[in-house]
């Protein structure tokens, strides 16, 4: 069983948090270095129609023109070319330009600011030569030697020969030479460095934990849900152990007071986030691993089946926020049986911060994967001593 990630750094002041594996401006990002600044744009445009919709991808850019006319002033460039915030001092300007949001700030962004602006994008472009990325892409190009740009060649995943390259040149060499020599394309082989991208963000696809939501109250039930018995096992061993056939490690979301009352073989995780509902046990799941995609179910799904989960499991886009079923009855998500990937932790923090605490209302607003489940009764949940009589009945007649 995979264990959760725990700090081996001694913090005297602050909590020993696991943090979110993020760069410099997202999850997955590629700085692209070696090329002209206009090369680089072009190369990234190219990509696109091969990336997206699969994919969804921010570019990261410095615009000279804009700065050069602010420092000389409104009156020494086109209008257009001066921001309303530069012009006029404001802090900020929001402006919707119909088929896209246009967004300018004074305030300078910094390492913490970047990726929350761009947490809901799954791959993100870097020009490489005017920002770091802690993985990149090197074109060979003698316009733009590499010469003074070695440090930046951190964690070098492609190198793209630019036409007339045929070799590395030996100062790259050397400085790659420690390390397996990483793929080699010519910058004209668009195809070949869209597969690439799409293939190195596929093998980054964050690790898959099953999270049993049972910590709730069950007062319309008037006892424990976790502990009933549809399947000769009570509902938090049988969730547990549908999870166990797509998750390597498998936790039982519940109040710490629960925390010693689980049977035997199921591993707690209890709630850190409390008086949420199952809000509560996502936020917490998160907190012990923010880098993994948690799959999530409540203990009350007694229809559901093997075969509907491997279908939620086989159609999971970690390019999403998350992937979830459409629910039969409302056509809402369901929250709890989702697939919520790592950067959905943070959505779901923003709207706690607004007094939101439906998990639900967190996938509506987000850009996920919603499939039609492929037996829709499968979703039902069982709340109240009524239903339960209904459902073990019903259960008892199946063969």
């Amino acid at each position: 069983m995979d264990s959760l990630p725990s700090s081996t750094v001694k913090r005297f002041k602050h909590a020993a948090l696991a943090r979110p594996d993020v760069g410099e401006f997202g999850r997955h990002e590629l700085a692209i270095l070696g090329a002209p600044c206009g090369d680089i744009q072009t190369l990234v445009a190219r990509l696109l129609p091969l990336l997206a919709p699969q994919l969804r991808v921010a570019y990261v850019d410095a615009d000279h023109a804009a700065g050069d006319a602010a420092a000389e002033g409104a009156a020494a460039a086109p209008a257009k070319a001066v921001p309303y915030v530069a012009e006029k001092g404001l802090s900020a300007e929001l402006v919707d330009k119909i088929t896209y949001r246009q967004l300018n700030l004074t305030r300078a962004l910094d390492r913490f600011t970047q990726p929350e602006l761009l947490a809901h994008d799954s791959v993100v472009l870097v020009n490489g030569n005017h920002f770091r990325a802690r993985q990149q892409v090197v074109v060979v190009d003698p316009r733009k030697p590499l010469d003074k740009k070695l440090d930046r060649l951190t964690d070098v995943r492609l190198i793209l020969l630019a036409d007339g390259q045929a070799e590395l040149p030996a100062v790259l060499a050397e400085h790659l030479s420690a390390a397996p020599l990483p793929p080699v394309l010519g910058w004209a082989e668009t195809e070949k460095i869209a597969a690439f991208i799409r293939q190195w963000y596929a093998q980054a696809a964050p690790v898959l934990r099953g999270l049993v939501l049972a910590g709730g109250r069950s007062e319309r039930m008037q006892t424990d849900k976790g502990a009933l018995h549809y399947h000769n096992l009570d509902q938090r061993q049988h969730t547990a152990a549908l999870l166990a056939e797509f998750c390597p490690d498998v936790r039982v979301s519940v109040r710490p007071d629960q925390a010693t009352e689980l049977p035997g073989g199921l591993t707690a995780l209890p709630d850190t986030f409390l008086g949420l509902g199952p809000l509560g046990g996502i936020l917490s799941a998160f907190q012990a691993d923010p880098n993994a995609a948690w799959l999530v179910l409540a203990c009350d799904l007694p229809f559901l089946t093997r075969e509907t989960l491997e279908y939620l499991v086989s159609n999971r886009q970690p390019a999403r926020m998350a992937t979830s079923f459409r629910s039969p009855w409302d056509e809402f998500p369901e929250p709890l049986v989702s697939i919520w990937e790592p950067r959905s932790y943070g959505q779901l923090l923003r709207f706690l911060s607004l007094g939101y605490s439906c998990p639900r209302k967190a996938l509506i607003n987000s850009d996920i994967e919603l499939l039609h489940p492929p037996v829709p009764e499968e979703l039902r949940n069982v709340n109240t001593p009524e239903e339960r009589a209904a459902a073990t009945q019903e259960l008892a007649q199946r063969p």
